[in-house]
């Protein structure tokens, strides 16, 4: 019983991250900030922060540093998150996350605005 309540805590998203990563540059973040706005992730998504994203066709991602998981599979880790918002399909096939055409190192930048916002 009190494994499937741990789990049901974490399998909502939140928690504590998968590792504790050093933050990433300021700039970095900013640039994250500005490129989720350019890409349109907020078409979908509520994201606190970048300009017009106020989606909700897909989950918010206020808090999103906070959680656990990347689309309640993965860990959250920046890597993988990066990966997951340049190719979202290599990861999970099927999903509903789109591929954007993000460039590597803009996912990166993408992943650390994200990675950055706690609740």
């Amino acid at each position: 019983m009190l494994v499937t309540a741990a789990w049901l805590a974490t399998g909502c998203g939140f928690g504590e991250p998968a590792t504790d990563t050093p933050p990433a540059p300021r700039a970095a973040i900013e640039r994250g900030q500005r490129l989720l706005a350019q890409y349109q992730c907020g078409s979908c998504h509520a994201i606190p922060g970048v300009a017009s994203a106020g989606g909700q066709a897909a989950s918010s991602l206020a808090g999103f540093g906070a959680r656990s998981y990347i689309a309640g599979r993965l860990p959250n880790q920046p890597a993988l998150l990066a990966q997951w918002i340049a190719k979202p399909q290599s990861l999970v096939p099927g999903t509903l996350m789109p591929d954007m055409g993000v460039t590597p190192a803009d996912a990166n930048d993408m992943a650390a605005y994200l990675v950055a916002q706690k609740p």
